[in-house]
């Protein structure tokens, strides 16, 4: 490491704040420039990348509110509140306007690979030099001083050659899940909203509450579908260290050694988070956060997951201050329900799909933890590659 220099972040990059944007110009889905928010930044798509967005912006429009658009390579984070605290850091691949919640450090390339530059912030806790406790926020002179160990540049590019190819297998098998997740939405939309299932030119069409459906379905309510469950409690201080992933409104939100719910399941936000519907195919714990599907009276799982999916559950909401689903309010709600022996050849195809989407998600998960192991040993010099790269 003799030839490994130490400078501040203010020597090896240029920091600046993003944006102030108003609410009227969001929302457009093409344009000039995409227009990324801190809330952008915790899509599972953008893990690392920041590659898309929900908002563009013309040429006309950053002109008029004076938004200076940042170069592809920067790195981009939260600069104030409790998205500060998460120290999310990513990283931008093409030119991106920024909102003035968050922060841009556009690295200086005689001194710093791009590439390399992000993961090493990406290794940096950005939040331990933020000012205010209330409110936490980061100041461009303070964090310009912070200092950094930083190799020779040829050693820079290999390090980040090394990292960005796990990063890209993951975004690889990020986009193989999507594609095996769609191709599974697409059979139940052809099979049971278009009605163009197996031999389904045989079938004829009758008349019912929902209007023409094929004979031999029925029309019945949701909890002849499925019968909704509130989860359990579960403290903090309870959990024992384990495999069983804890399920809350909007996800897994840790583990335990013991399940209480069988795989397959599905659950879905009852309080706090409502309209998220999750399939899960190991057994698991729901928390009392989360409504879980105790019964399939008339359905197969994955049926009645696309089912609940299907709905808008937002407009159920039955709290005041905190977002809240009462089961009683949609298990009366009336619904398809198509002959068991279809759902089974259902279940039975798009469970290869899921299944071959569960197994490239522990891929995902091996590759992380790989990479974040190697991450901090590359960045802190303890692991020597070849002394070409290192001259």
């Amino acid at each position: 490491m003799d030839s490994w220099k130490k400078l501040t972040l203010g020597e090896l990059c240029t920091l600046r704040a993003g944006s102030a944007f108003k609410t009227h110009y969001q929302g457009k889905t093409s344009g000039d420039y995409p227009f990324i928010k801190v809330s952008d930044m915790n899509l599972p798509a953008n893990q690392h990348f920041i590659r898309e967005s929900n908002n563009w912006v013309d040429e006309d429009v950053r002109e008029e509110i004076r938004a200076k658009p940042f170069p592809e390579g920067t790195t981009v984070f939260a600069k104030i509140g409790e998205a500060l605290k998460q120290n999310r850091v990513r990283y931008l691949v093409r030119d991106t306007i920024i909102d003035n919640n968050m922060m841009g450090a556009i690295p200086n390339c005689n001194v710093v690979d791009p590439l390399f530059f992000y993961y090493r912030l990406s290794d940096f806790d950005i939040a331990a030099t933020a000012t205010g406790t209330a409110l936490p926020y980061l100041t461009v002179s303070t964090l310009s001083e912070s200092r950094f160990a930083i190799p020779p540049l040829l050693l820079q590019r290999r390090f980040a050659e090394i990292l960005s190819a796990y990063d890209n297998l993951i975004e690889n098998s990020q986009r193989r899940i999507k594609i095996l997740e769609q191709m599974a939405r697409n059979i139940y939309r052809e099979w049971f909203v278009q009605f163009r299932f197996p031999n389904h030119a045989k079938t004829p069409m009758v008349d019912s509450p929902l209007g023409k459906i094929p004979k031999g379905w029925e029309v019945g309510r949701l909890d002849d579908v499925l019968v909704l469950q509130r989860g359990f409690d579960l403290p903090k201080s309870s959990r024992v260290d384990g495999t069983i992933p804890i399920y809350a409104a909007t996800g897994i939100t840790g583990f335990h050694n013991e399940a209480k719910v069988k795989a397959p399941g599905i659950v879905t936000g009852r309080s706090g988070t409502i309209g998220e519907v999750i399939y899960i195919q190991e057994d698991f714990w729901p928390l009392n956060t989360a409504l879980w599907v105790k019964e399939f009276p008339k359905s197969e799982p994955l049926y009645a997951y696309y089912v609940l999916s299907s709905l808008d559950l937002k407009p159920f909401n039955s709290g005041a201050a905190v977002p809240t689903l009462n089961r009683n309010d949609i298990h009366g709600l009336e619904t398809i329900v198509p002959p068991r022996s279809l759902q089974i050849k259902f279940q039975e195809v798009a469970s290869v799909m899921f299944c071959q989407a569960r197994t490239v998600e522990f891929q995902i998960q091996n590759l992380r933890k790989t990479r974040d192991l190697l991450l901090p040993r590359l960045l802190s010099g303890s692991v020597e590659l070849s002394t070409e790269f290192s001259k």
